[in-house]
Parts: C-alpha cells; structure tokens; sequence
C-alpha cells in the first residue's frame, strides 16, 4: 500500500481551515472512494481527476483508491480540493516527486483536459498559508493576485495540471507579486461623484452627517426627487479603506465568489441593493450550510434597501441584530457561524402608495388609511434604529438648469475624514468607531447638553412624542453636527438640527 499525504483547506465561515488529502493506493478491486463529509462537488471530483489524468497521458491506477479528507468531522465544499486529490493519486502512484508537495498548500478545480480553474475563497487561504508558515501556494492563474495580497503568501500560480507536475519536477520560478498601493490606485477611483446630483442641499447635508457619523438614514420622498441616485454616491465620500478593511471585506465576498475576477482586492467600500424580493436568507445569510448574505456583503460599506416597505415585513424585521450589534449568527443543526456586517443602512420610501402625499404639484390619491398601512410596513423599532429621517423633496426647474454643480465629492470626503479622526481619537480606549455606535452610558459622557438644548428636547418630546431611543438617537446625531462645525460642546442649534432629521415621527403626529 501507498500513501501520500497533500495540504489544502476548507471553508468555515470566513475562515480557512488546513486539509490533509490523504490518498491510499492498495491492492484490491478497482474503486474510487472519498471520505471525510465530502459535500457533492467534492464527491464529482473522481470523474475530474480521472479524466484529468488520462488526458494528460499518466496513468489512473486501476487499484483500491481512497482519499480521506482531514479532520472528517469539518464539512468539505466547493471544488477546490481536485488539484490536491489529482497530485496526491500521482504521488501515491509514484508517477511524480513528492519532495515539492511539503508544506505547500494546494487548490484548485480541473477540467476535464487538465486545466485549472478559479475557486472561492482564496483569499482565506492565502491567510492561513501565511498564518501557519507554509512554504508555497500552488493555485489557479486567475486567483494569483488574490492569493498575493496577503504579505509573506509565496504564491505560484498554475494554469493546468501538467504546469503543475512541470514546477515539481524542475523546480519553482520566482513567486508572484503584486503591487498592493497600485491595486488600491486603479481601483479606489470613482466613475460617479456627488457634484453630479443638482439641487437637494438638505439632503446632501444630512447624508454628510450620516457618513461623518456612521449614522443610518431613511429617505422619504416622491419618485423621481433623486433618492438613488443620492445613495449611489455616498461611497464616494466614506473614508478611503485602510489595507486591513479591504482584506476582512474581501475575504466575505471571496467565499462566496462574489469577487470580481478583476478586482483582487475589494478597495472601494461596498455598496450593496437589494431587490425588495429578496429572501429571508438572501439578506441575512443562512443555507443548510451557512452563507454571509447582503448585509455581511455591504461590510465596512453601504447597505442600500430601495422601497423600504415593499419588503416582507419578516425580512425587515432580521435587520435589527446586525444594526445593533455589527454582527450576524446564524445557526443550523449541523453548524453555527457569524459573519461581521457593520454597515451604513441607507433605505428610501414614498411618503405614500402614489408617492405624492404633501407633494405641491401632483394630488395625493391615497386614503389616510391607505397611508397608514404603508408606513405601518415599516416597524417602530425598526424605525427607532434608523438614526435620520429625511425629506428628498420633487427637483424644481431651477435646481435641474441651475449650472452650479455644487461640491464635489472629494471636498465632502476631507469633512467626513476630519470627523472620522476626531471620533477615532475622542473613542480610542471605548472601543467605539463612530458616534452613532455611542451606549446609553457613554451617551451622557460624550453628548451632554446645556440648559438651552434641554428645553429644547424637551419641548421636542412633548409635542412629537419621540421615543427613549429616538432621544439617544438625537443626541448622538447632534454630536456628530457638532463635530463637523469643529466644536467641542454641543450646542442648541446642533440639537435643532438634530431634531429636524426625524421627519417620519413629525409626519405621523401631523397626520393624527
């Protein structure tokens, strides 16, 4: 009997585990066993590397095969692992050297003729390689630069089976490299900016807060008045991702192959929407084997949900963990996983089912009760979540022919940046990023108001029934108002502003 012995990995969550491919050759009728929780990609395998093997003209033993996948007890998905079952049938058949194969991790799906293609989560695996000192990397030429861009990864791409059995035989070239500041260069530039939208100062103001304090918005307003095409542009204005954001967001959009085969690396913050069809499961994540969904995708980004209430009220109501904890679990029988998913949530609505209630120029054909039960699809804790509710009123003629473009986005960005590092400095032994992340306790420490700013909430709470959350809410929203106007106290006028940014709660006591 034979052995060879080939290291890959396995997928759990966003993390990448080691593999051994164990490869028995032995006397005995021919067969062609994989065992270790092989899911069904894994098990096609054997038909791959059959045909693989063959068409390159070495020899498929006709003899008692097995492969065990080690440890047996972690599901093994995806096709990854038919490269280290082809390497290890010929090592354990004596075909090729094995001296090259130690401490090399090994990944990679064949075709039938012996080529290699791209897997998911690579990234992962470069990780791990790194993490436990391997040596090399061995992986398909188009999932090079992914691999590469973990320092110290010494990754030698492939494209087919035979390069592979070439580089064992002769030995490896130079590893592949890439230049990480030129990736972040070509990729990080923007095709969109926020000068392109004409008009809408107040929305644009309020949206510069939300950036500047990482603080969810709701935007209501009649169709066509610029609520995504607002949205579309607030990545442009976000920090510029620092090298260790980019790999944690990539390293979720690599497992669940949602990276761009030309973007290595995810330098730009994500910004992710939805179709309101979407599934409990498309938006949270889940499967019988769990899988990050949108909201782990729009990771250190922008989560952007279009026709807030014509989502399932059930698919809604899941937001409300990730919002405040900045982290989904989700758990199964057979395994429990958590995915981080700290996101700015953008969401946009009508102000009714015709989407011209208050409008000055079109009448309202809806009820009040029509109205009602629209708004009424929307939650009040989940409403209570969402920091700013802001009116995007109808573009007037003037604001459409109005030559003046506005700010551009990378003056808006130098704001929110300067922000950002007051916040970083002013939290940096809370463990808190933004204010819009600030606790009940820490609220009272960094928000506290002078006598004028409470008369004012006061007066607020009184006559628009705000909740004990919308209060907090209000607060850290005036810190952050405060913050972009340089001040160290906050004052009655950030709080006015402040309170000017919970639209919907005014709206309905109006209605009543």
């Amino acid at each position: 009997m034979r052995l060879s012995k080939i290291l890959s990995y396995a997928l759990s969550g966003i993390m990448a585990k080691t593999v051994e491919v164990e490869v028995s050759i032995s006397r005995g009728l021919p067969s062609f066993s994989i065992v270790g929780l092989p899911e069904a990609a894994v098990r096609e395998s054997k038909e791959r590397v059959e045909s693989a093997i063959k068409n390159l003209n070495y020899e498929f033993p006709l003899k008692k095969i097995i492969v065990n996948l080690a440890p047996a007890d972690i599901k093994k998905e995806g096709t990854a692992l038919d490269l280290p079952i082809a390497l290890g049938i010929l090592s354990a058949s004596a075909q090729i050297n094995p001296s090259g194969l130690k401490d090399t991790l090994v990944l990679g799906e064949l075709a039938l003729d012996g080529r290699i293609r791209g897997v998911k989560g690579v990234l992962p695996a470069s990780i791990l390689a790194n993490d436990n000192k391997f040596e090399k990397m061995l992986v398909p030429m188009v999932n090079a630069k992914e691999a590469a861009v973990v320092s110290g990864a010494q990754v030698f791409p492939v494209q087919s089976l035979g390069e592979c059995i070439e580089f064992l035989d002769n030995g490896f070239k130079e590893p592949f490299i890439v230049d990480i500041d030129e990736i972040f260069e070509d990729i990080s530039r923007f095709k969109i900016d926020f000068s392109d939208v004409k008009g809408q100062a107040g929305a644009k103001r309020a949206l510069e807060i939300a950036v500047a304090g990482g603080h969810n918005v709701l935007m209501i307003g009649p169709p066509g008045s610029g609520k995504t095409m607002l949205a579309k542009r607030i990545p442009t204005v976000l920090p510029k991702m620092n090298l260790d954001e980019s790999i944690e967001t990539t390293r979720i959009h690599s497992v669940v192959g949602a990276l761009p085969s030309t973007e290595p690396l995810i330098a730009r913050r994500p910004f992710r929407a939805p179709h309101h069809t979407i599934s409990y499961a498309g938006l949270i994540g889940g499967g019988t084997y769990p899988h990050p969904g949108e909201v782990s995708l729009a990771h250190n980004g922008v989560l952007f949900l279009d026709e807030l209430p014509e989502f399932s009220r059930n698919v809604l109501e899941v937001l409300r963990q990730p919002l405040e904890d900045g982290v989904v679990t989700i758990s199964r029988v057979k395994s429990s996983v958590s995915y981080p998913a700290r996101f700015i949530l953008i969401a946009a609505m009508n102000p009714c089912p015709c989407g011209y209630f208050g409008d000055q120029y079109r009448q309202c054909t809806c009820t009040p009760s029509m109205i009602d039960r629209y708004r009424s699809k929307i939650s009040g804790p989940l409403l209570d979540r969402i920091d700013m509710h802001i009116t995007v009123p109808r573009m007037r003629y003037d604001d459409i022919m109005n030559i003046d473009t506005g700010e551009n986005s990378k003056v808006i960005r130098k704001r929110v940046d300067k922000v950002r590092e007051i916040q970083e400095n002013r939290y940096r032994n809370d463990g808190i990023f933004f204010n819009a992340h600030l606790e009940t306790k820490k609220i009272r420490e960094y928000c506290s108001i002078d006598d004028e700013s409470k008369v004012l909430l006061n007066t607020a709470m009184e006559h628009f029934g705000f909740s004990a959350r919308a209060f907090d809410r209000i607060l850290k929203m005036a810190r952050t108002i405060a913050d972009l106007e340089g001040e160290l106290k906050i004052k009655s006028v950030h709080v006015a502003e402040a309170i000017q940014y919970r639209t919907l709660d005014r709206k309905l006591w109006l209605m009543k």
